[in-house]
């Protein structure tokens, strides 16, 4: 029995998706878990910064309107639109998404069919989450502590963003990417829940506490 001229090495249980990974040439795949995340996660970009987008052109033309996340004097789009930190780059903030979200979704695809990254690829995909999440946890302070209004919009941005950001770094320390402590990468796998969760439920207290007069005067 004769055997093909191209080796295919499958690593030890994926964990993302219970599929073991094949590797060639030193490319990287990933299992359906992080693929449909990476899907999810920039389509819930794309539709937050679409929605915020529009809004934003539409108050542009007219200062009267009101976007339909205006729901109360600390929820309130229309005060986060008008803000300076809404344009930070010279253009609306969601523009950039519009061009960075569709890309996360689309590298999610890729992983759906078997597509398989470099080391390098990899390590961007990092980067550039890593940069956006610093950015918009940037977003977040000016809206609670310089702005003193949320957009719902933009809460759904951070979330999603966040997201990706640690499970493409979860990744990348399960397979070596980025080296770490084998503690650190055992404990990143075992508990890979606990970041997103404990970061979420900060990001809450934090807006709790922030507007904690105005949550007292709803009861």
């Amino acid at each position: 029995m004769t055997t093909s001229s191209t080796t295919l090495h499958r690593t030890a249980d994926d964990r993302e998706g219970g599929q073991r990974e094949i590797t060639s040439r030193g490319a990287i795949g990933a299992g359906r878990a992080l693929a449909w995340l990476l899907i999810v996660t920039g389509a819930l970009g794309v539709l937050a910064s679409f929605v915020i987008t529009i809004d934003k052109f539409e108050l542009l033309q007219d200062p009267a309107f009101s976007p339909s996340c205006n729901l109360s004097p600390v929820v309130s789009c229309s005060n986060v639109m008008r803000s300076d930190q809404a344009s930070v780059f010279g253009f609306p903030n969601p523009l950039a998404g519009l061009i960075a979200y569709p890309v996360v979704a689309a590298v999610g695809l890729a992983l759906l069919a078997g597509a398989r990254f470099r080391r390098w690829f990899w390590l961007g995909l990092n980067l550039g989450t890593l940069l956006g999440t610093a950015f918009c946890m940037w977003l977040m302070s000016q809206a609670l502590y310089e702005i003193g209004a949320l957009c719902l919009w933009c809460c759904l941005a951070w979330a999603a963003t966040i997201a990706m950001f640690w499970y493409t770094t979860v990744h990348n320390l399960r397979h070596g990417i980025l080296p770490a402590p084998r503690g650190v990468v055992a404990g990143a796998l075992e508990f890979h829940w606990a970041v997103p969760v404990a970061w979420y439920l900060s990001i809450v207290m934090l807006i709790i506490t922030r507007f904690w007069s105005y949550w007292q005067t709803l009861l």
